[in-house]
């Protein structure tokens, strides 16, 4: 019996063993930023982030380029709200639109913007959708996360 015993017991500990060791192979999640319009929201994580060191210059070019982008439908009348994870907003943040800054440096963690500015020329809005990103950091990038707004018809 205690020969059943020690063996459950080794198998026990080698199964956390196991899990504690594929868990730490597992990457840390990047923090999430949101836009909501209405009742409708998208959130994102990024890969343009580098744990809280700065991003480099190729690799933000890339991630602006980048097709695999969330995107949400935008009623020009209504206001688009942008959330940040704490750990953005420590560092400050920026939204740009289309790749240009649109508002200042901000270490809240929520923002809104009326929607029409998105599809106004004024702003280097074209066409019926904007590239609009949240650009972690005041001096440096230290992570990006982007959202196509598509125009409501």
């Amino acid at each position: 019996m205690t020969a059943l015993r020690s063996r459950r017991a080794v198998a026990a500990l080698g199964a956390a063993s196991a899990g504690l060791l594929l868990l730490s192979a597992c990457n840390k999640p990047t923090p999430m930023a949101t836009v909501t319009v209405g009742t409708d929201s998208v959130s994102s994580q990024t890969d343009c982030y580098n744990d809280g060191k700065e991003v480099a210059a190729a690799e933000l070019a890339k991630c602006l380029k980048s097709k695999d982008v969330k995107s949400i439908t935008v009623d020009p009348d209504e206001t688009v709200r942008f959330g940040v994870d704490p750990a953005i907003a420590d560092n400050g943040w920026t939204i740009l639109m289309n790749g240009q800054p649109l508002t200042d440096s901000s270490k809240k963690t929520y923002r809104t913007i009326p929607g029409s500015v998105f599809f106004n020329a004024q702003y280097g809005a074209s066409g019926n959708s904007t590239l609009v990103s949240i650009k972690e950091g005041e001096n440096k990038v230290l992570g990006l996360w982007s959202f196509k707004l598509k125009k409501e018809s």
